[in-house]
C-alpha cells in the first residue's frame, strides 16, 4: 500500500470504530475497568450518614465544625494490546480475513481506552517482537497503532506468545490492562501467562476461523512418527479423520481457556463472523 492507501484506510477504521467504541462502550468500559484507587480531591462540611472514618480533625479543630474529607477516583489508566501479526492471521473462509477481524477489535478496544483518557501502548509479536509502541495519552498514539498493525509484514513467520509475554512483562513495570489478541497457535505459554497475570490485568481474545475446524481433505497423504521415524499413509478424506481433527481443534480451545482461568485471566473465543461488540460488551459487564 501507498502512503496515501494507509492514511485513507486508517481513517475509515477510525470512522467505524469510534462509531462503535462511542456509543457501545464507553459506558461499559469505564465501569469495567476502574482506576488504580483513590485520590483526596476536597474537604467540605461533614453531613449525616458521611462516614466518620474521613473526619479531617486537624481541619475541624481549627474551624470549630466537623469536616471530611472527599475523594475521587484515580481515572488514569494504562491498556496495552498485545497483538499476534503472524503468518497464520492472514487465513479467513468469509468475507473476512482473521487479522482483519482482530485489526477491527483492537482499533474499537484502542478508542474505548483512549476516549477514557487512558494511556494506550502496543505490542506486535510473530515470533519475533514485530513493533513496539510506548504507551500514551491521545489520539495520535491510536493512530500510530492502527498504521502499525496495517503496514507490519511477518510473512512466513510463526507465533511465539511466550517470547511477547516476556517482553511485556520486562517492558511494563507498573500494573496495567493487557488484551492478547492472537489465534494462540503457539506452544506452551503457560509461565509466561501466569507471571504477568500476577502483575497485570490480562485478557485474552482468541481469533479464529469456522474453517480452522474443518479438515483439508487432501486424500491420502505421507505422514512420518517424529519419535519413531516411520512412515505411514493417512487418508485426510476420511470421516474419522474429518471427526479428529475437529475435535483437537476444539481441544486446543479448551486448552487455552484453561491455561487463562488457570492464570485467573480472562478469556474470550471469537470467530471472524462473530458479533464481537455484543461479546465485549457482555465481558466487561461481567468485570463490572
Amino acid at each position: 500500500m501507498t502512503t496515501s492507501e494507509i492514511l485513507k484506510k486508517v481513517r475509515r477504521i477510525e470512522i467505524k470504530s469510534r462509531k462503535i467504541s462511542d456509543h457501545l462502550f464507553a459506558g461499559e468500559y469505564h465501569s469495567a475497568f476502574k482506576g488504580q484507587g483513590m485520590s483526596f480531591s476536597e474537604v467540605r462540611a461533614y453531613t449525616y450518614g458521611d462516614d466518620v472514618r474521613n473526619i479531617d480533625w486537624n481541619v475541624t479543630a481549627r474551624a470549630g465544625d466537623t469536616f471530611i474529607k472527599t475523594f475521587e477516583e484515580e481515572r488514569e489508566l494504562t491498556v496495552m494490546l498485545l497483538i499476534d501479526v503472524s503468518e497464520s492471521l492472514n487465513f479467513g473462509t468469509s468475507d473476512t480475513f482473521k487479522k482483519d477481524y482482530l485489526l477491527e477489535i483492537a482499533a474499537v478496544l484502542a478508542f474505548s481506552a483512549s476516549d477514557n483518557r487512558d494511556k494506550i501502548g502496543a505490542l506486535l509479536f510473530s515470533d519475533r517482537i514485530e513493533a513496539y509502541i510506548p504507551p500514551q495519552k491521545g489520539r495520535k498514539n491510536v493512530l500510530k497503532l492502527i498504521r502499525e498493525l496495517l503496514v507490519s509484514d511477518a510473512k512466513d513467520r510463526k507465533t511465539d506468545l511466550s517470547q511477547a509475554l516476556d517482553y511485556f512483562y520486562q517492558m511494563q513495570k507498573r500494573k496495567c490492562i493487557a488484551f492478547v489478541l492472537s489465534d494462540f497457535i503457539s506452544s506452551d505459554y503457560s509461565l509466561p501467562l501466569s507471571m504477568c497475570a500476577k502483575k497485570h490485568d490480562i485478557i485474552g481474545i482468541k481469533i479464529s476461523d469456522h474453517g480452522e475446524a474443518v479438515a483439508p481433505g487432501l486424500g491420502l497423504i505421507e505422514v512420518m512418527d517424529p519419535e519413531t521415524g516411520k512412515k505411514s499413509l493417512l487418508d485426510t478424506s476420511s470421516a474419522s479423520f474429518a471427526q479428529w481433527y475437529e475435535s483437537s481443534f476444539l481441544k486446543k480451545d479448551e486448552q487455552d481457556a484453561s491455561l487463562f482461568k488457570k492464570s485467573s485471566a480472562r478469556y474470550l473465543s471469537l470467530k471472524t463472523g462473530d458479533d464481537y461488540v455484543k461479546a465485549l460488551v457482555g465481558l466487561f459487564k461481567r468485570k463490572s
